[in-house]
């Protein structure tokens, strides 16, 4: 039996139920609105769009979004969640933002290359290896010139939000976006909702979050979603577990070894000092000691 009152966002189908389903789309405009607010302004409608699309070409890999909508002005988001780490997923998330860029191409007419914007959001539930001990949790990316800093092309955004390394409270929360990524992070670990947040699109979210508003078969397809979920974290967390053993396996190998060839230095060194005592040439005594000469000439009698 399922013990958590709020479903958890980080599988696929709790994603999917508080964001990507049309009693949803409120939820989503409102977070999204929130996240984009500074550059894209107020998002008024939205349309969820196919999210499976094909390559050009007959060997093209497919692109399957999480979520890909529409908003009134014709700008395309894909909303993607991540919930662990995966090779070149930067290059994945730079390919699927190829595909709402190419359907834009206007067929049998003339058409001037003028494209609309293009978001690709990350939720991800991992920090970028390169920012572990960091605090950064939110990256906007655009392209922009290296000299001068100044976004160059300011239609094509990735947003990633690393949600390990947003460690804010309830009272830390300030902005609306803050409260947005605080339950998103923290959902399932409440028992209650927090008195922090309010409004009515808190309300629907809740209400959709709630674990017992669910029919049976939606239960059993969110049982199968966190099955999932939860192996896969199992499975990291062994692996992980099993090479911080390894590790301190080599490490201990590797200090026996260090140990050892210590060892055979001092013992050189000692050696050495005996030869030269003994008056044999400096040359005679690195090439029986096995000490370089900088080495030997070193020695203090």
């Amino acid at each position: 039996m399922l013990q958590e009152k709020y479903i958890n966002p980080f599988t696929d189908f709790g994603f999917k139920r508080l964001f990507g389903q049309e009693p949803s789309k409120a939820i989503l405009m409102d977070f999204l609105n929130e996240l984009l607010r500074e550059q894209e302004g107020e998002i008024k409608s939205m349309t969820y769009l196919k999210n499976e699309h094909l390559g050009s070409g007959e060997i093209d890999r497919k692109a399957i979004f999480d979520l890909y909508c529409e908003n009134e002005r014709g700008e395309k988001f894909i909303v993607e969640l991540q919930k662990t780490k995966q090779n070149f997923f930067k290059d994945r998330a730079l390919y699927y933002s190829t595909f709402p860029i190419q359907e834009q191409a206007k067929k049998g007419a003339e058409w001037n290359f003028e494209l609309k914007s293009v978001y690709t959001i990350a939720i991800l539930d991992f920090v970028f290896d390169e920012d572990k001990g960091q605090n950064k949790y939110r990256y906007d990316v655009k392209l922009t010139d290296i000299e001068t800093q100044k976004v160059f092309y300011d239609k094509l955004t990735f947003t990633y939000l690393a949600m390990p390394n947003f460690n804010k409270g309830l009272p830390e929360l300030e902005t609306k976006f803050d409260k947005w990524l605080y339950v998103i992070k923290n959902l399932t670990k409440l028992d209650e909702r927090p008195k922090e947040l309010k409004g009515k699109i808190f309300d629907a979210f809740f209400e959709t979050a709630e674990v017992a508003k669910m029919s049976r078969k939606e239960l059993m397809s969110y049982e199968d979603s966190l099955k999932y979920y939860r192996d896969l974290h199992n499975s990291l967390d062994t692996a992980k577990g099993e090479g911080i053993e390894i590790g301190r396996e080599e490490g201990l190998k590797e200090g026996l070894e260090k140990g050892k060839e210590e060892g055979k230095k001092e013992q050189a060194i000692e050696t050495a000092k005996s030869m030269l005592l003994d008056g044999l040439s400096i040359d005679k005594v690195a090439q029986y000691s096995g000490l370089s000469l900088e080495e030997v000439q070193s020695i203090k009698l």
